[in-house]
C-alpha cells in the first residue's frame, strides 16, 4: 500500500514531519501479521498431526487466504501476493519454522494474541482500501475488509475439520465489522487518513483485548429439535 497521506498545520517544518508525513504502520505491522497467522496456521495443522507439507498449506491459507479471496471477489487481479514472493517466503518459513520452536510458543500466547488483534485491524483497513481503490461501494469496502480479516482462519478451521472460531466463540468478526465501519465513518467527516489509522488500530486493539479479557461474545443459537 502506498504511504498514508498526512498533513497538519501545527507540525514543524523539517526532518520530523516529513518523516511523519511518510509514515506508514500498515506494511510492518502486515508483514509481522501473517507471520503471527502463518506459526498460529502450522500450530493448528500440528494438533490435527499433518506432515510438513500439510504444515506448510495451512500456514499459507491462513496467512494469505483472506487477502486472495478478496481480490478474487473482487476482480483484483493479480492477486496480491503473485507480485510479492518474499510474502510467500516469510508464510512458509514461519510455518516451517513453527514445528521447531512449537514447545515454546505457550510462553508467548499474550504476545500472539497481541499480534493476532493488529494483524486484525491490519487486514480489515486493507481490505476496505482496496475495495475502495477498486471503486466499489461502502457497504462492499465493509464485507471486502471483513473478508480479509476472517477468512483466513475461517480456511485454516475447515481444512482442519473443525467449525470456524470465529462462528462459535469470541469477538473477532464482530472486531472486524466495527473497525471497518470506524474507518470509513471517520473517512465521511473528513478526518485525515493517517489520523484515521492510528485511531483505528488503538480503538481496534483495545475492543479485541477488552473482548478477550472479559470473554465477550455474540449471542448463540442452540437448536436440537429433530423434525423427521
Amino acid at each position: 500500500m502506498s504511504a498514508l497521506s498526512f498533513t497538519s498545520s501545527w507540525l514543524p517544518a523539517g526532518t520530523f514531519a516529513t518523516a511523519l508525513a511518510a509514515f506508514d504502520p500498515l506494511p510492518g505491522i502486515y508483514l509481522i501479521a501473517i507471520a503471527a497467522e502463518a506459526m498460529s496456521g502450522a500450530l493448528a495443522a500440528g494438533r490435527r498431526q499433518m506432515d510438513i507439507f500439510g504444515v506448510a498449506v495451512i500456514a499459507f491459507v491462513t496467512a494469505l487466504g483472506g487477502g486472495t479471496l478478496r481480490d478474487l471477489i473482487l476482480g483484483n487481479f493479480p492477486v496480491g501476493w503473485t507480485q510479492h514472493p518474499e510474502y510467500v517466503a516469510l508464510v512458509l518459513g514461519a510455518g516451517l519454522l513453527t514445528p521447531l520452536v512449537a514447545h515454546y510458543l505457550h510462553h508467548l500466547k499474550q504476545l500472539f494474541l497481541g499480534l493476532d488483534a493488529l494483524g486484525l485491524v491490519a487486514f480489515s483497513l486493507i481490505g476496505c482500501s482496496v475495495a475502495q481503490k477498486l471503486g466499489y461501494s461502502p457497504l462492499i469496502a465493509v464485507m471486502a475488509g471483513m473478508l480479509t480479516g476472517i477468512s483466513g482462519g475461517v480456511i485454516r478451521d475447515v481444512l482442519c475439520n473443525q467449525v470456524p472460531v470465529v462462528f462459535r466463540r469470541e469477538l473477532y468478526a464482530s472486531v472486524s465489522l466495527a473497525v471497518c465501519l470506524l474507518f470509513l465513518g471517520l473517512q465521511a467527516l473528513g478526518l485525515e487518513r493517517n489520523g484515521n489509522v492510528l485511531l483505528c488500530f488503538a480503538a481496534g486493539f483495545a475492543f479485541r483485548m477488552l473482548a478477550l479479557h472479559r470473554a465477550w461474545h455474540l449471542p448463540t443459537f442452540s437448536y436440537a429439535q429433530r423434525w423427521e
